[in-house]
């Protein structure tokens, strides 16, 4: 916590307007096997992280996308990021609705999955979308987030590689990774910010990378892979008129055509 805070103040200090924090900030991450201790870890809504983003909110001046382990009651947990405004008001929250279980990812085991839908949160400085990592792979989740008006969308993330995968797929799971978030920026006309997590933890390789691409996908740079940093990009409302004028994709949406989007599989 000290240690964001410390971020936080930085990234306000060089003109940040919206801080958003990596996955499951406030420790390492727990979810590389399934250990019933780690829910030791989690901490309620409203709880120490909140009364600290709700502090640097108001003294600051910005909106902070925070992600935590929520403790909803006992026995259930969600993996959850706050947002909150400039001036310290707590927005709401989104909880994580999609849940991935692979190696060293046993995120089923932990997060309940999200009942609170894709939500959108007027800040002072823009209307606001927030999605978590498993989520980002999904173009229903980033159409959805987008049909709320949305200017920007914000994907907190603990994405990495396992060691012995590396050498063969490390740089097409990476490039695949990017390629599908900017994706989502272009099909909605919407910018796009993926915060991840740096660092060896438990067996993975977090790949850092933290960007931002814009409506047509452009990303001007991305972040290191293996050391902190404090990623500033400005996100300007006017392209997105100007894209959405141009590829009017939500003008020409066969709605009426979709109802098998709702099913499983449909062969």
């Amino acid at each position: 916590m000290q240690k964001t805070e410390a971020l936080i103040r930085q990234a306000a200090a060089r003109g940040a307007q919206i801080v958003c924090t990596q996955e499951l900030y406030r420790s390492q991450y727990f979810c590389f096997e399934e250990n019933h201790s780690a829910f030791d870890l989690a901490e309620t809504i409203p709880g120490p992280s909140t009364d600290l983003f709700c502090a640097l909110a108001r003294e600051l001046n910005i909106v902070i996308v925070g992600s935590l382990f929520e403790k909803r009651a006992m026995g259930l947990y969600h993996n959850t990021a706050v947002v909150v405004d400039a001036g310290g008001e707590m927005l709401g929250m989104y909880r994580k609705m999609h849940i991935p279980d692979d190696p060293l990812f046993y995120e089923k085991f932990y997060f309940t999955p999200g009942d609170l839908g894709f939500r959108n949160f007027d800040t002072r400085y823009g209307r606001i979308a927030v999605l978590i990592c498993w989520d980002q792979w999904y173009p229903e989740a980033a159409r959805l987030a987008s049909m709320g008006g949305a200017n920007i969308l914000f994907y907190p993330t603990a994405i990495g590689w396992q060691p012995a995968e590396k050498a063969e797929y490390g740089e097409r799971q990476r490039d695949a990774w990017r390629t599908i978030q900017r994706s989502h920026a272009i099909a909605n006309g919407i910018y796009v910010a993926a915060v991840n997590r740096i660092g060896f933890e438990n067996g993975l390789e977090f790949w850092g990378s933290t960007f931002l691409a814009g409506p047509y996908g452009e990303v001007k740079s991305y972040a290191p892979e293996a050391e902190e940093h404090i990623y500033i990009a400005e996100c300007d409302p006017a392209l997105l008129e100007e894209f959405r004028r141009n590829w009017p994709y939500f003008r020409d949406r066969r709605i009426d055509a979709y109802e098998g989007i709702t099913k499983r599989w449909l062969a």
